[in-house]
């Protein structure tokens, strides 16, 4: 009778500690994907970071692919009036106005000449200052439509992936 008890317990510390890892591993993933969420980081900081963190090479690549391009539907929708919103405030009428310039300099005269292509390419060449939230503020700012840009936005997220990831696995590996 005392021995199913103690094999009882073994099981239950097994049970509890995989579920320890599970969670371990789940924070890990949330990390990558929050990181690949946020805007300047984006997918080249979150490839790398979960490579480190010990996730394989695609598996940091699928998850930080997917965390850069759950945000650009709502970057898309929201972007324009939030921004005409706080242009109008005191408090950031300056910052947004610096960010708009910026961005329009930096994106008029390749997207107007390449026209989807040009946002393709501004979103797919992993650089700084260029990336799915570049691309968002540019086709907004541009009145792209918003399915072209959703698409054109999400290939180049896909593109800027497979750059990093491969650039990265070379790295660490």
């Amino acid at each position: 009778m005392f021995i199913p008890c103690i094999i009882d317990i073994i099981n239950l510390f097994k049970r509890s500690l995989a579920m320890f890892q599970l969670i371990e591993q789940i924070k890990t993933e949330l990390l990558v994907i929050i990181v690949a969420a946020m805007p300047i980081s984006e997918l080249r900081g979150a490839i790398p970071l979960g490579i480190s963190l010990g996730l394989s090479p695609i598996h940091s690549t699928i998850i930080s692919i997917l965390g850069n391009m759950a945000i650009v539907p709502i970057l898309l929708k929201i972007l324009e009036p939030v921004m005409n919103y706080f242009e109008k405030t005191i408090l950031f009428s300056k910052t947004i106005g610096w960010l708009k310039r910026r961005t329009l300099n930096r994106t008029r005269s390749t997207i107007k000449k390449y026209s989807l292509l040009g946002l393709f390419i501004l979103v797919a060449i992993p650089i700084p200052t260029t990336g799915a939230w570049t691309g968002c503020i540019a086709s907004s700012l541009l009145k792209i439509n918003y399915k072209d840009a959703l698409i054109v936005i999400s290939l180049g997220v896909l593109t800027a992936g497979i750059i990093v990831s491969t650039i990265s696995y070379q790295v660490f590996f």
